[in-house]
């Protein structure tokens, strides 16, 4: 893995992804696992083939609402309160690229030691209400989670589920995922991944 050491959401960081696979987008591709991709899967595949033909940026619509900007916000204040409760200090997640497959990347939201990561979402109540009973991560993110710790080389990577209107004693939920409990899942990633390398290839015939 090669690690950048960069600000995410810099200029720097948003060029460092252009064309390139990246983790928050695994679950596009890991869908319907074992047959044929997905619709989403094939719109990715595009949009990333004009991105390595051109070196820019494909235009998408986007989207945003209260709850999405809420969630930027209260970011750094769910780490610092992750760090009261855990003692771990968390570094830059900047972005890792792999080595292997150099069109592929990911950004955890923090590093901690030289084996742990942390990826934070803030959350309206009745998510965190379902995360906290669920006992585990909010299963939509669960590709981005798996494929960070895969990509990054990590032993595990805490979710952190932060709910800024919640109750204060619930405020905080933390879900350890590990490279040891989810590793037959982990070892998924990597076949399918190969194989939507090869699709992005098969779009660049229609540019």
């Amino acid at each position: 893995m090669i690690f950048h050491d960069v600000e995410q959401n810099s200029e720097e960081w948003f060029d460092l992804r252009i064309g390139k696979v990246t983790t928050s987008n695994f679950g596009k591709f890991m869908a319907n696992y074992g047959k044929k991709f997905g619709e989403p899967a094939k719109k990715y595949a595009f949009k990333l083939a004009k991105e390595q033909v051109t070196g820019v940026k494909a235009d998408e619509e986007s989207y945003s609402n209260k709850y999405m900007e809420a969630g930027h916000e209260w970011e750094p204040v769910a780490c610092d309160e992750y760090t009261k409760e855990t003692f771990n200090l968390v570094s830059n997640g900047g972005f890792c690229q792999s080595e292997k497959h150099p069109n592929v990347g990911g950004s955890p939201d923090g590093l901690v030691g030289a084996n742990g990561g942390i990826e934070i979402k803030s959350v309206i109540d009745w998510t965190q209400r379902n995360n906290i009973k669920r006992g585990g991560f909010d299963p939509a993110y669960k590709w981005q989670i798996l494929g960070n710790i895969w990509l990054c080389g990590l032993d595990w990577l805490d979710f952190i589920s932060y709910g800024y209107n919640y109750t204060e004693e619930k405020k905080l939920y933390i879900y350890r995922a590990t490279m040891e409990e989810y590793q037959e899942e982990i070892n998924k990633i990597e076949p399918r991944l190969v194989e939507f390398l090869k699709l992005i290839e098969e779009e660049k015939k229609y540019l």
